[in-house]
């Protein structure tokens, strides 16, 4: 096992926090980044869409035919990307 030691100079205790945590927040948005990324991978069934936007198969039917939600065929098969569903979702808010 290797060791280092790592010695600390003319810094406060606030500082060194600080410059912990940015790093800290950088790792995260990183590992956030990436997350998404891979959710932007996802892609649902039609019964999967309904499931996640707590609605019925025939909603989801009306949507694509609306082009709210954007359908993609393969194979005699429909799917929707989960990202598409959350940003037609986010482009349909609602305006009080």
């Amino acid at each position: 096992m290797i060791t280092k030691t790592i010695q600390i100079q003319e810094i406060t205790v606030d500082e060194l926090a600080n410059k912990v945590a940015e790093k800290l927040i950088s790792k995260i948005e990183i590992y956030l980044n990436q997350y998404a990324s891979k959710d932007a991978e996802i892609f649902l069934t039609r019964r999967e869409t309904a499931t996640f936007l707590k609605v019925d198969l025939s909603t989801v039917h009306n949507w694509t035919k609306r082009n709210k939600l954007i359908a993609y065929g393969f194979g005699g098969r429909v799917y929707y990307k989960k990202q598409e569903i959350i940003d037609s979702l986010e482009n349909q808010r609602l305006k009080h």
